[in-house]
């Protein structure tokens, strides 16, 4: 009976060690956008042509940030072992990858374009840059606050054939596998997803943090690789066409009335909400 307990010591030792192995080699890709600051007052163009950008303050989207904070949490845990953040656009997202590097990420990728990109091309481009870094975790934010589709990371799931967990609001790794609590329409679903898998997430996963002046410093000494997006192979032809932007409309004033009598007069006659 003791020889039993002993020889079965060693290989709970071994499960454990194999473990912490998968936990300490983890990669974490983390694909990021450079948007409007969600503080920023949109403008639209004269011409009605597209959004005014023009001595605009632009900043990480509000999704992808929490992706962020949520992989430097993994890190800082011992869980993942390297952060990656990946970015599409010209020069200028530099800036959104260095300001995610001093959030504690390791490295950062441009994918360098110009090039007015659907949620399709997006994916196709992290699909090979997937290919390429070999991440065991992709997290990423559930949409963006400027073109607001939601799509870029199911259609990565479907081009990579990875298990996905949408909407996450918790993750938690376990082994080979990330537990993802998601919110759903009648509560919380929480899904087993076997590693490599892909997240996103949302806005109640955590609360990302303020980048230190130390860490600023030092993110400017962390690698940045510029690959062209011509390089990967992927057709960028444009899909869909802008046809116009418009300003929402403004608000009218409102309307002081005397009597209850004339306020359910001109909410039947004039707004027409009650019968």
């Amino acid at each position: 009976m003791s020889q039993q307990k002993m020889s079965s010591q060693p290989l709970r030792l071994v499960g454990k060690l194999q473990q912490a192995q998968l936990e300490a080699t983890m990669k974490v890709l983390v694909p990021i956008k450079r948007v409007i600051d969600y503080n920023v007052k949109v403008r639209v163009k004269a011409d009605n042509s597209n959004v005014d950008l023009a001595n605009v303050k632009m900043a990480i989207n509000p999704f992808c940030e929490i992706a962020v904070e949520e992989a430097v949490r993994l890190k800082e845990a011992g869980t993942a072992s390297e952060v990656v953040v990946v970015s599409i656009g010209d020069k200028s997202c530099q800036e959104q990858l260095r300001t995610a590097l001093a959030l504690g990420a390791d490295r950062a990728i441009q994918i360098d374009t110009d090039a007015n990109l659907d949620s399709l091309h997006v994916a196709k481009l992290l699909h090979k840059v997937v290919e390429e870094e070999q991440p065991q975790l992709v997290i990423l934010g559930k949409q963006s606050i400027d073109s607001d589709n939601n799509q870029t990371g199911q259609m990565l799931a479907a081009l990579t054939g990875l298990p996905q967990g949408t909407f996450a609001s918790k993750v938690v790794v376990d082994g080979e596998k990330v537990n993802v609590t998601r919110e759903v329409d009648g509560g919380l679903q929480t899904l087993a997803l076997s590693l490599p898998a892909i997240v996103t997430t949302d806005l109640r996963l955590n609360e990302p943090r303020y980048a230190s002046l130390p860490n600023i410093m030092k993110a400017k000494r962390k690698p940045l690789d510029v690959k062209a997006a011509t390089d990967l192979g992927v057709d960028l032809t444009p899909r869909t066409n802008l046809l116009k932007v418009t300003p929402p409309a403004e608000r009218q004033a409102g309307i002081v009335v005397e009597t209850v009598d004339e306020l359910v007069e001109k909410l039947k006659n004039e707004a027409k909400v009650i019968a």
